[in-house]
């Protein structure tokens, strides 16, 4: 039988967990050709979520949790699940239920048909504000403008993963990722399939404005220079207005002989190209930034408490 792994990062998500592992064990029972486990990481929840999964983890062995030493972020923890697991294909998904686990069979027969990425497209949201939606499809138009590696808008972290995908994927080590450009950067065969996500079945999104803009930010970083060349545009772009604004200042002073004191002229360029420094410094100190956190070749993640040991298709307890 092939073994699914299927990776679900976990922050306080108490009043999901359950119903979300009976919609996975609903949804695996007709495919009598698979045995699967299920890989929760427990990216440093507050709440009940560690318990309900040792709860968990005692009721079924396939049930394999892993505890996260402190909160690290749902890439990483993603990351995490990817590093641990055990199966023939691998699927990523979110545990609030918008990421439907009735698709997990459909995802399934793709990686039979001789796919080794299949990857999931949210068409919509339902109950999604208009702002969440507007602002999401001009991050991904901006973001294909400056990456030189496509990224498909409404792409998410739900999708299917090849063994040979997963083994690749762990050489990618670095700190500020973007799974889902990563993926597609890395190649193999892969195709898509669209879905509409329901809304979450209880509680509400931990993925704040400020975590969703860092995810940008990152996106962008992490597969484009262009940002870097706004600099060079800059610097050009300042060179032509500082020449024409030489001419005018020697046309008032030789040809119209009016002169006055220049301090408005003065304050408009000192602005201009303080702000023009400062915004190519920040651009700078990003990347920077990012060179500074990969010398420190500090761990991804730190583990509490690791998964079971897999023996075949049986569970050695740690």
């Amino acid at each position: 039988m092939k073994l699914v792994s299927i990776v679900v990062p976990v922050y306080n998500e108490e009043a999901n967990l359950r119903h979300f592992y009976e919609a996975v064990c609903e949804a695996m029972k007709p495919l009598t050709d698979y045995t699967f486990e299920l890989v929760f990481v427990d990216d440093g929840s507050k709440d009940n979520s560690r318990v309900i999964l040792r709860e968990l983890e005692k009721e079924d062995e396939r049930v394999q949790p892993m505890f996260l030493a402190r909160n690290s972020g749902h890439q990483l923890a993603l990351t995490c699940g990817l590093d641990h697991t055990d199966g023939d294909v691998v699927i990523t998904m979110d545990g609030d239920m918008q990421h439907p686990p009735e698709m997990i069979p459909t995802l399934l027969k793709k990686w039979e048909e001789g796919y080794e990425v299949v990857q999931t497209v949210r068409v919509t949201t339902e109950g999604v504000s208009f702002f969440k939606k507007t602002t999401s499809a001009l991050y991904y138009k901006v973001l294909n403008m400056v990456s030189t590696v496509p990224i498909q808008p409404g792409g998410s972290d739900f999708r299917l993963m090849d063994r040979i995908v997963v083994e690749a994927f762990r050489k990618y080590r670095e700190h500020a990722r973007f799974i889902r450009g990563l993926i597609v950067a890395m190649g193999f065969k892969q195709t898509k399939l669209e879905f509409v996500a329901p809304p979450r079945f209880a509680g509400v999104s931990k993925f704040s404005f400020r975590k969703m803009l860092h995810l940008a930010v990152d996106g962008i970083l992490a597969f484009s220079t262009v940002p870097l060349r706004f600099g060079l545009y800059a610097g050009v772009l300042s060179g032509i207005i500082s020449f024409f604004l030489f001419l005018h200042v020697l046309f008032v002073k030789y040809v119209e002989n009016d002169a006055v004191p220049g301090w408005a002229t003065i304050l408009a360029c000192v602005l201009f190209f303080g702000g023009v420094q400062l915004f190519i410094l920040g651009i700078m100190g990003e990347y920077i930034g990012r060179i500074f956190e990969e010398t420190k070749g500090r761990p991804l993640y730190l583990i509490a408490k690791d998964k079971p040991k897999k023996c075949g298709h049986g569970i050695e307890k740690r």
